[in-house]
């Protein structure tokens, strides 16, 4: 496929072939939003309303507090906790269905999940195309180092909706093996790992060659979580 501006970023994130691709793609758009609110447009109406209407997850409020703004932060804070107050508790209508739902939904929403899962997923549809028209870049897919176990259930969820069965079938057979193959090795080296700590074998993992399995534990909580594992 000639490049484009939709081809030029799926070529970025596949590129590197260390890690998990669309974790890449994902971290990409997660900076971009952070930062995006975090400045001029934390001011803006229609993006307050939205931030007031869904706030953020856990994950992404964390992020937004390594952006060294607690001001931003602090305002949209204000004006989004006001509106669940009001929300929840401002209306003098009995506890009831309406009141119930918005309770359980409390908490759920995140406006960085929304425009990082609506950006991924248009993404992904460029991706499925790529590697039905690009030979090139479906020997790059091939030649991945993993894909996430979140990410392998969405690109067989988002491949089964967007590709013929002939080309998802071919798709789904690399994507399957791309993964099996990694999860068959770190299984290996998380299993040496935990032997190292066998008397029998005090010592072992300072070879520099054991660097895959004194890393091992990380890269398992990334594989199966999509996410870098925070060590204290």
């Amino acid at each position: 496929m000639r490049e484009s501006i939709l081809t030029i970023p799926v070529n970025d994130v596949f590129g590197p072939r260390d890690g998990c691709p669309i974790c890449r793609l994902r971290d990409g758009i997660e900076q971009h939003i952070s930062e995006y609110i975090m400045g001029a447009a934390m001011m803006e109406p229609d993006v307050r309303i939205e931030t007031n209407r869904a706030g953020f997850c856990h994950t992404h409020y964390n992020m937004l507090l390594q952006q060294n703004n607690r001001l931003s932060l602090g305002l949209m804070l204000s004006t989004h906790l006001a509106e669940k107050e009001k929300e929840l508790f401002g209306s003098k209508m009995p506890f009831g269905i309406g009141r119930g739902k918005k309770t359980e939904q409390a908490g759920t929403t995140c406006f960085v999940c929304e425009k990082v899962n609506w950006g991924i997923n248009h993404t992904l549809e460029t991706v499925f195309q790529m590697y039905v028209k690009d030979p090139a870049f479906k020997k790059l897919f091939q030649r991945q180092e993993y894909i996430c176990l979140p990410h392998y259930k969405l690109l067989l969820a988002k491949g089964g909706e967007n590709m013929s069965k002939g080309d998802f079938a071919g798709f789904k057979k690399d994507l399957e093996e791309l993964t099996d193959n990694y999860m068959k090795q770190l299984t290996a080296d998380v299993e040496t790992f935990n032997k190292s700590f066998d008397y029998r074998n005090a010592g072992s993992l300072h070879n520099e060659e054991m660097e895959h399995v004194r890393t091992s534990v990380q890269r398992a909580i990334k594989f199966l979580t999509g996410r870098e594992g925070v060590e204290k």
